[in-house]
């Protein structure tokens, strides 16, 4: 393909939505040069989207987004569960959880918790540090068309504001051009899942009496049940502002026309229990919930990624962390790849190790919104049944959300020493330095400054030995970098002269990442690791060699 080019570089993302915008700034965290083009002028204005789960704030930390994020999030940082009542004027109802981390657990595994921040502010945060990144954004603009070769994609882009084209050539394409893809439909990219479960009409709207009804009970969401006027509500503002979603049934002949601001009026003053409401409605959006999953996640030289890849139902806000979770394996790919210390090989495992995850995280998204009877999904009607395909951890509404937000992990992929038939989301969450899983969180001091081992992973793969071992680790993988020409960095933890890192309140590195003193642990820069050695082997050097090889596709 010998098209001339307008631009040359190495990575193009299409769409600029939650998932583009996070593929930019973890590629301009790793130095890659990319463009991102949106057809849409601006970010997202509709509150959505909204619960960024524990493992998506630990890649916002290591990202130096975390703090951004939570000034962003301030006003809904009381919010906590999810509460089910007829309406809001009595005093029936009930918490189906009421934090995510009843008693403070989460602290112990990760540095990171849970967070409530609207796509709308999220949105502009990423803006903001993707273009300080370098990344060259373009709203308003559109993709014509592709065409990909062995060595690389050319695309046409138009700027909707001037109509002016542009032929861009690029290395690479990540496809996050949402659930009806343009990039995938044109690949003849198929799905499996039972598709579309149910739609609602998410209804922006203005009640300045409706904080009183709701009074002191400050939740994410909650779900009104009144079989006349069902739905749900969230807060945007807690006083003025609110989300409300109505069922809307177009498999029956019912028309988005058909939900005027009258009707939409009507049935949320209905559902809260407040006749009178006050209640102005600013806005409305029609969403379709669904659980698909692409059938590949790649076709040679253009990915797929978040919404492109994948659909699930937004209970228990599986859809969008999933889909960042997948930038952010595939940024680290691209970077190596590109860097010229990966072969192209490692590129294919991002199908091997995110299309799993995908499947069980979109059949327990689908099994929530049946445990919740989210308004308008009927199981009965072909869904999954409540509680059946929603995956693991069982143990009712809240059973299993930890395990499939924080712990799962590549039976296949870039690792060594895993099974490859066990399931991508276990029946418990353990997080003890298995091959495949992402790595134990512990506190340490480094040069007096106190980090999270995660604050170790995001550029380079990481060797993690003994400070007083003597089989030899770190001066292997010293000579294994140079000769692989991989950026390997090694850390020595524990106590002494020779410790680079020292764990806080003497904790045991070895015991917290199921090692002996003498192992180690290797850790890919997307915090997952990729091999150990629970003790010491005879040639470290050989042995690292022969794993980073794999690992990395250098053969």
């Amino acid at each position: 393909m010998n098209e001339e080019a307008d631009l040359r570089i190495p990575v193009l993302i299409v769409g600029g939505s939650l998932v583009g915008l996070s593929t930019s700034v973890f590629l301009g965290r790793l130095g890659v040069p990319h463009v991102l083009v949106e057809r849409h002028a601006g970010t997202s204005a509709h509150p959505r989207g909204r619960g960024n789960n524990v493992r998506t704030m630990e890649l916002f930390r290591v990202a130096g987004l975390e703090s951004a994020i939570r000034d962003a999030a301030s006003v809904l940082a009381g919010n906590h569960g999810i509460f089910q009542t007829p309406s809001l004027a009595g005093d029936e109802g009930e918490w189906l959880f009421q934090r995510m981390d009843e008693g403070g657990a989460l602290a112990r595994i990760s540095p990171s918790a849970w967070c409530l921040c609207s796509q709308n502010d999220l949105e502009p945060v990423l803006v903001e540090r993707a273009r300080r990144l370098g990344g060259d954004l373009r709203f308003a603009t559109e993709l014509m068309s592709f065409d990909a070769d062995p060595d690389g994609v050319v695309a046409v882009v138009k700027s909707r504001e001037t109509g002016e084209h542009t032929t861009i050539r690029a290395s690479y394409l990540v496809a996050a051009d949402g659930p009806r893809s343009p990039i995938r439909e044109r690949l003849g990219i198929g799905h499996t899942g039972p598709g579309d479960l149910f739609h609602n009409v998410s209804v922006t709207f203005r009640s300045r009496r409706l904080a009183d009804a709701v009074g002191d009970r400050r939740f994410l969401m909650c779900y009104l049940t009144d079989p006349e006027a069902d739905g749900a509500l969230l807060p945007v503002d807690n006083r003025e502002r609110w989300v409300f979603h109505l069922p809307w049934h177009p498999e029956r002949g019912e028309t988005l026309e058909e939900f005027t601001d009258e009707r939409c009026a009507r049935h949320i003053a209905r559902a809260v229990g407040v006749p009178d409401l006050d209640v102005e409605i600013t806005g409305r959006a029609a969403w379709h919930a669904a659980e698909r999953v692409a059938e590949r996640y790649a076709d040679d030289r253009v990915l797929l990624a978040g919404d492109s890849a994948h659909e699930m139902p937004p209970t228990g806000a599986f859809g969008a962390n999933t889909g960042i979770q997948d930038a952010h394996n595939l940024a680290w790919k691209l970077a190596a790849v590109l860097g010229g210390w990966a072969g192209k090989g490692l590129l294919e495992t991002y199908d091997f190790e995110r299309r799993p995850v995908a499947l069980a995280t979109a059949a327990r998204a689908s099994g929530r919104s049946a445990e919740h009877s989210h308004p308008g999904y009927d199981p009965a009607a072909g869904g999954p049944p409540a509680g059946g395909s929603g995956g693991p951890g069982g143990g009712g509404p809240q059973g299993g959300v930890l395990t499939v937000a924080l712990g799962y992990r590549y039976p296949r992929g870039a690792v060594v020493g895993t099974d490859p038939d066990a399931p991508a989301v276990p029946g418990a969450l353990r997080l003890t330095g298995e091959p495949g899983s992402r790595a134990p969180h512990m506190w340490l001091r480094r040069a007096g400054e106190r980090i999270s081992t995660l604050d170790l992973y995001e550029t380079t793969p990481v060797l993690l030995c003994g400070a007083t071992a003597t089989t030899g680790w770190y001066a292997a993988a010293d000579r294994v970098a140079d000769l692989l020409s991989v950026p390997l960095v090694c850390h020595r933890v524990g106590t002494g002269p020779d410790a680079e890192l020292v764990p806080e309140e003497d904790a045991d590195w070895a015991r917290v990442h199921g090692v002996e003193p003498d192992g180690a642990v290797l850790v890919r820069p997307d915090g997952f690791v990729a091999w150990r050695s629970t003790g010491p082997v005879d040639d470290p050097e050989a042995t690292l060699r022969q794993v980073l090889t794999a690992v990395l596709a250098l053969d």
